[in-house]
């Protein structure tokens, strides 16, 4: 199991990070010119990816609308969060029912710094620092204790993170998505999405690109049924596991991800009652 080792707090804008990578891919200011030149470089081979990562934030806000409002979640714990951009959990859940309960976990010192900045005026929100594979960190952590009741059913998010970690026995997805599902309440949910391929060159350029890229901090471009593995035992809500932008689409003319060389695939999982 994932030891937690000390994780950095200094900011290193020369060596790109996924988080800041996705942060310019949604417009946000919160990047350096190394993740904006890995950007250009990832482009010109799968050149979809920002209409990916736009898909892929606009599929987080469908599913937390949809659990908040139709199932009555109101605590979410999302592994990976990245960045504070628009629209944030918090914010689309809070809109529903301002009562409810969301912590952030990143290991981007930024992620940190940004958010307890933002954060700080709500009680209600917090950001901490970790490794997502920390699971005993995160769940025994001060401010989890104090914002989650884990006897209650929760929303835990793994959106577009798995890709981050490499496959182990005790740290890869599978390894990661079991503790957690350990510690839930029944009624709970599990969202798990992440970039997969049925292109071996894709999967081998993206993985060793972003790899190099970020020093190490990755794991690698999956298929489909490496995703599908993880949802054993969910009750997986409809439409299924599917290519994130037809996952419940607000409208039939909602933007659809049309290139193929990689997709954001997925869904979301209930534990049974």
């Amino acid at each position: 199991m994932h030891t937690g080792k000390q994780l950095s707090t200094e900011i290193d804008a020369t060596v790109p990070t996924a988080a800041r990578m996705y942060d310019y891919y949604l417009g946000g200011k919160d990047n350096y010119a190394a993740d904006r030149a890995a950007v250009e470089e990832l482009d010109k081979v799968v050149p979809s990816t920002r209409r990916l990562a736009l898909n892929n934030r606009r599929f987080l806000q469908r599913v937390v609308r949809t659990l908040t409002q139709e199932y009555g979640i109101r605590q979410y714990l999302d592994h990976g969060s990245g960045l504070p951009t628009q629209d944030n959990v918090h914010q689309v859940a809070q809109r529903v029912d301002p009562t409810t309960h969301v912590v952030y976990v990143d290991n981007d010192p930024m992620v940190s710094v940004h958010g307890r900045a933002l954060l700080e005026q709500d009680e209600r929100t917090v950001v901490i620092q970790a490794d997502m594979r920390d699971t005993d960190g995160i769940f025994g952590h001060s401010e989890t204790q104090r914002l989650i009741n884990f006897d209650e059913p929760v929303c835990v998010l793994f959106n577009s993170v798995f890709h981050c970690i490499p496959d182990s026995d005790t740290d890869g997805p599978s390894a990661v998505a079991n503790r957690v599902r350990e510690r839930l309440a029944p009624g709970s949910f599990m969202v798990m999405c992440q970039l997969v391929s049925e292109d071996p060159k894709v999967r081998e350029f993206v993985t060793d690109f972003m790899d190099q890229a970020t020093q190490g901090h990755w794991g690698r471009v999956r298929t489909e049924k490496d995703v599908e593995v993880l949802f054993d035992g969910l009750e997986i809500l409809e439409p299924g596991l599917v290519e994130v932008s037809t996952w419940r689409p607000d409208t039939d003319v909602a933007p659809r991800q049309l290139s193929q060389e990689w997709i954001e695939f997925g869904g979301v999982g209930r534990l049974p009652s």
